[in-house]
């Protein structure tokens, strides 16, 4: 496998979890990776998948950092929490994201100054698990769209399946064995380059988003062998909390009504 950045310039708990949650990937999955020619050769970034089970991120970084590309990801404050773990991630220098409030500006600015650092910046377009019953891309919000086009990086779209045979959606139980494959397919970047120069207003974050959304779902059609749903999956108009466990908290409780100045599956 190629090494696009030398692994003696990333920190040393970077290297260290790296090797750690690398052994443990190579012992308990088995990989079919398809479309690694198509990440960038050199240069930062953002390359955005579908999320479909808490063990994705593992799988996606593996996919990542064994083709050549040490991921730096965007993760909610809450996993820098864990005692021990979220040390590890801080000293790794991966993005803390303070969901729904003002900081998250914070870590729009990180994650473009990490991609101008030439780095591999993952952005789960969907922002949380999927909601849909049948585990399609959701909704997305802007936030990968508004990294790309104020950077005018490249954008690679990821569709990903099989983490999800080992730990269903907001499930608990974790199924390891047999081991299961970890199906990953990178197609070609996104082409927003029509939308440089357009103002970065709703309309064109979603014009983005959505090209990018459907990317990852034409690709996760191949990989499935079916056909999505035409209309994506929206937690709102589903009637279930934005982010947290939608099985056990209810919109009505997080958001009485619908935030105005504000387009479907928009980030805060």
């Amino acid at each position: 496998m190629r090494r696009i950045r030398s692994e003696r310039e990333l920190p040393r708990a970077y290297r260290g979890v790296a090797t750690f949650l690398r052994f443990w990937m190579m012992l308990l999955t088995r990989r079919d990776w398809r479309g690694a020619e198509n990440l960038p050769p050199g240069g930062g970034f953002v390359v955005c998948p579908n999320h479909i089970s808490y063990a994705d991120p593992f799988a996606f970084a593996h996919f990542l950092y064994d083709n050549g590309h040490p991921p730096f990801f965007l993760a909610k404050t809450e996993v820098f929490r864990i005692p021990v773990f979220g040390w590890l991630l801080s000293a790794a220098q991966q993005i803390p994201v303070q969901r729904g409030t003002v900081q998250a500006a914070e870590a729009f600015a990180a994650a473009v100054a990490a991609v101008e650092d030439g780095k591999c910046v993952p952005i789960f377009p969907e922002g949380t698990l999927t909601r849909d019953p049948r585990i399609w891309p959701m909704t997305a919000r802007t936030g990968a769209a508004r990294v790309a086009l104020t950077t005018r990086c490249p954008v690679i779209p990821v569709a990903q399946w099989g983490a999800q045979e080992i730990q269903r959606p907001y499930a608990r139980e974790l199924r390891l064995f047999p081991r299961k494959t970890m199906q990953m397919v990178a197609g070609p970047p996104v082409d927003l380059s029509d939308l440089y120069d357009r103002p970065l207003d709703a309309a064109t974050l979603k014009t983005a988003t959505d090209r990018i959304m459907d990317a990852i779902t034409a690709q996760l059609e191949e990989l499935r062998g079916e056909k999505a749903p035409a209309i994506r999956f929206d937690s709102y108009t589903a009637g279930v909390a934005e982010i947290g466990n939608p099985h056990r908290v209810h919109l009505k409780k997080v958001h009485p009504k619908k935030p105005s100045g504000r387009t479907k599956g928009e980030a805060s």
